[in-house]
């Protein structure tokens, strides 16, 4: 796909906190060297043990990002929608990937050959400390989660997903989305809870009059009373 496509793009990966805080330079290379990726529901981007093949930006649809253990058993770790940037972690130490990629739905993103970030990393090597702040980013999410995982009751942490998951995982600028693409299945695999509780949760959170559920959807009525019962512990 040409250039102009690709750039057809920017306002809305523009929307996202970490492009737009890196420098303009680096941006236009990496939307210069993408190429525009398009996925069918349930086609995989990657695998874990796959060997790097670059970066990624979700511009529709949505990511899953999951492992699944030799019993067969999913660990759903995110679903990444736009803009979300993902990927970097094979950039940084050039190991294979740590989990599954998959479209959930029709999908598309924009994808930075590994190639072109080499040799663009070898011409700039201060580019490497934006990479670094992206993975940062998604470091601090993860001890958060482990965190509240050993801490936390299941009800206050159901909560503070969806929170985390409104924010774009604190990715996006313009605040927090009152519409969230996520099934109870999902929640419940993100949490490592039962599809029972998390049903009974988020019955319990409507009718405090926090969120309206919908067929694989969650509509946040009033953030406040969510936040107060993701501060419930």
């Amino acid at each position: 796909m040409t250039d102009e496509h690709v750039r057809a793009w920017r306002p809305l990966i523009l929307s996202g906190r970490w492009f737009q805080e890196i420098p303009e330079e680096l941006g236009t290379r990496l939307l210069d060297a993408a190429v525009v990726r398009r996925l069918s529901s349930g086609q995989r981007l990657f695998s874990r043990g796959d060997q790097p093949c670059g970066l990624y930006c979700v511009v529709e649809g949505t990511i899953r990002i999951s492992g699944v253990s030799e019993s067969g058993k999913e660990a759903l770790l995110m679903l990444m929608e736009p803009p979300h940037w993902f990927g970097e972690i094979s950039l940084m130490d050039g190991q294979p990937r740590t989990h599954d990629a998959i479209a959930e739905g029709a999908t598309r993103v924009l994808q930075v050959p590994q190639a072109a970030l080499k040799t663009m990393l070898a011409q700039e090597p201060r580019y490497w400390r934006d990479f670094a702040l992206l993975m940062s980013h998604k470091l601090r999410l993860m001890f958060i989660a482990l965190e509240e995982l050993s801490l936390l009751p299941a009800p206050a942490r159901l909560a503070r997903r969806l929170l985390m998951i409104a924010e774009g995982y604190g990715n996006l600028r313009e605040g927090p989305r009152r519409v969230i693409d996520v099934s109870q299945e999902q929640l419940a695999l993100m949490l490592a809870i039962s599809r029972q509780t998390t049903n009974q949760i988020l019955k319990e959170l409507e009718a405090r009059g926090a969120v309206r559920l919908t067929y694989g959807k969650i509509e946040i009525l009033s953030l406040e009373k969510l936040q107060d019962a993701a501060s419930q512990v």
